[in-house]
């Protein structure tokens, strides 16, 4: 095992993640950053300016000398909404955290040199169908923007994460990219240029025999897997942790045994013998044939195409990780990096831009502790996290000091009670917010009072300074004709105050965030607010102890959505764990099963539940008891 650097500070991407939400690093809110220099390459690397009549690029696509990524890619530094906290038991520990959403933006806002290994798996550059799995509205828009600029728009998409990714791998820490024949010669160039070419390490070849079937050219059977350091002389590389036995049959010299009877070749050099003791197994080359690919009856299978075997995610977290560190996968997808980084107890951080993906996972994390590792150590719980798109109904649920904060930050405002009915400040200009709840509506007596707070800043005194604005849920009559009032008062009286009344669920409240959209950015969809489906079960009994369960009926409340995946939890316990291959099922044309059969073991009383996902980003679930005959 080699890792040089003893001294590197142990900084966490895991938490804190108290309260119903996390805001961003106040240095990052508003600040404009400079970005992280790109490594020097060694002059044999240097490629020329041109080459003949054909410009050579030296730097990554996409990049820009002032302001790196963020000319194409603006920050919007939101709050993520801890909308569930599964517990197992252990509160003390810093939790493991999921994150729905754009995964460089969420990047954006965990701190650097926090993660000890990267794994991920993005999108491969083969066909935005064989990408869309889940078939969420945020999954078909991401999808669409990736592809509509070709290789380049890929790349320059692909680019800004890995700089990210970067930026936030510990001294000793690495990064592995899962690709195929498609692009993988293209990402290598790219990340040869963000992460260095010195800090290459192996393009590992990973091998197996299923799909792939072709009679027009030698059928493709390999993945490849880039692995880059974020320092070349020290990387994490536990050897001991992977090394294989050593076929002997095939084996030229002869096996001999030493005094304690343990096998060894030896080969001569210069006179000396050298003992070659064959029990302490071999390194895997770079060409891996012994993992193969998931068949149809795996166990562990969960239902989409692209999901990759956990001995294979195994190998790359024992190699490059010890107990305690932090192992991140920001294309999570069904949860396989998370579930292996759990079982080996590791700690890890997750995101996937699909509802359902993070939902897939949160599930299969809490399966696998109840029914592997719950036991073996203690586990710290799990926080699933918005960033971007919120659920309004916890929203309005969450005490007064929280929201007003989480409302101020979303609209790109610094919170501030130094003033008694002014809670913060956008720029210059006083801002109020309104209470949690979505059924108290703004009053007259609101605006009232937040105008008088307005004329008693120093700024409407010194400075001639009239403006503010009140956030809120809604506003009844009288509080539209109570700022009309104060509004109208320009005319004919120096004492006026202009208020401007922005709903929170409005275009306008997002005008700041989509402000930000560029040619390579489309933000118009960020910071939305969702409504959770109203699930309604059905059932009837088939046979002895079988029912069968519908959820057609249930009521999809945001405006075009429809029900995207269904999770079944006959076996109801302290938390939601969806039974054995009811986690993500598929009917006819991979549409979401919305029907559900079951045979239960026993008779008797049964609490079961279920939760439905829409394709917006509405999650609602169901729990009761019936009776099993």
């Amino acid at each position: 095992m080699a890792r040089a650097d003893e001294e590197e500070t142990k900084k966490s991407a895991i938490g804190p993640a108290k309260g119903d939400f996390v805001v961003p690093p106040e240095e990052l809110v508003g600040a404009e950053v400079t970005p992280e220099a790109l490594p020097k390459q060694d002059a044999f690397w240097r490629p020329p300016v041109r080459f003949g009549s054909v410009p050579v690029e030296s730097e990554p696509l996409g990049w820009d000398r002032r302001r790196g990524f963020r000319k194409l890619f603006p920050a919007v530094m939101l709050p993520t909404q801890v909308v569930d906290r599964v517990e197992f038991g252990h509160p003390e520990l810093e939790p493991n955290r999921l994150f729905w959403g754009d995964n460089l933006h969420v990047m954006r806002q965990l701190p650097s040199q926090s993660i000890d290994l990267i794994y991920i798996d993005p999108p491969f550059f083969s066909g935005r169908n064989y990408n869309v799995i889940f078939g969420d509205q945020n999954e078909l828009r991401s999808f669409s923007d990736i592809w509509e600029g070709g290789m380049p728009g890929y790349l320059i998409w692909l680019n800004a994460r890995l700089y990210e990714m970067k930026r936030l791998l510990k001294k000793t820490g690495s990064i592995y990219v899962h690709c195929d024949h498609h692009a993988s010669h293209y990402i290598k160039v790219e990340m040869d240029k963000i992460f260095g070419h010195q800090n290459f390490l192996n393009e590992i070849v990973w091998c197996y025999e299923t799909g792939g079937r072709s009679r027009r050219l030698f059928p493709r059977k390999h993945d490849i897997i880039l692995w880059y350091a974020k320092t070349p002389d020290s990387y994490v590389f536990n050897d001991s942790e992977i090394r294989l036995a050593r076929d002997t049959s095939t084996m030229h010299e002869p096996v001999l045994h030493d005094e304690q009877g343990k096998p060894y070749q030896r080969n001569f050099k210069n006179g000396k013998e050298y003992r070659y003791y064959l029990d302490h197994g071999v390194l895997p080359y770079d060409w891996w044939t012994d993992l193969q690919a998931l068949n149809p009856a795996a166990k562990e299978r969960i239902g989409y195409p692209t999901q990759k075997p956990e001995p294979l995610i195994e190998r790359i977290v024992r190699t490059g990780t010890e107990m305690g560190d932090v192992v991140a996968d920001f294309f999570c997808g069904g949860g396989t990096t998370a579930a292996v980084a759990q079982r080996l107890g590791r700690c890890w951080i997750a995101s996937d831009q699909s509802r359902v993906a993070v939902a897939i996972t949160a599930d299969r994390i809490a399966r696998l502790v109840e029914d592997e590792i719950g036991s073996l150590f203690q586990v710290p719980d799990l926080t699933v996290e918005h960033w971007g798109v919120y659920e309004a109904g916890r929203l309005s649920k969450t005490p007064p000091s929280q929201f007003r904060e989480f409302v101020l930050r979303a609209f790109g405002a610094r919170p501030d009670d130094s003033q008694a009915d002014i809670h913060g400040t956008k720029g210059a200009v006083p801002v109020w917010v309104g209470e949690p709840s979505q059924r108290k509506s703004v009053t007259a007596k609101d605006v009232e009072a937040f105008g008088n707070a307005i004329r008693k800043t120093v700024r409407y005194q010194q400075d001639n300074l009239r403006d503010g604005v009140m956030l809120a849920w809604g506003y009844r009559k009288d509080a539209i004709e109570a700022a009309n009032r104060l509004r109208e008062l320009q005319n004919t009286d120096l004492n006026f105050v202009r208020l401007e009344q922005v709903r929170i669920d409005s275009p306008q409240f997002r005008e700041q965030v989509a402000a930000l959209s560029t040619e390579h950015a489309d933000y118009e969809n960020f910071l939305t607010f969702v409504q959770p489906p109203k699930v309604e079960l059905g059932w009837k009994r088939i046979a002895a102890r079988t029912y069968m369960f519908d959820v057609s009926e249930t009521a999809i409340l945001n405006s075009g959505a429809k029900i995207i995946n269904v999770q079944w939890d006959f076996d109801y316990g302290e938390r939601f764990s969806s039974s054995p291959g009811f986690s993500f099922v598929r009917g006819k044309g991979k549409a979401p099963a919305l029907q559900a059969q079951y045979e239960f073991p026993k008779g008797g009383v049964h609490r079961i539940a279920v939760k439905v996902q829409d394709d917006m980003g509405g999650e609602g679930m169901w729990t009761g008891e019936i009776e099993v005959k």
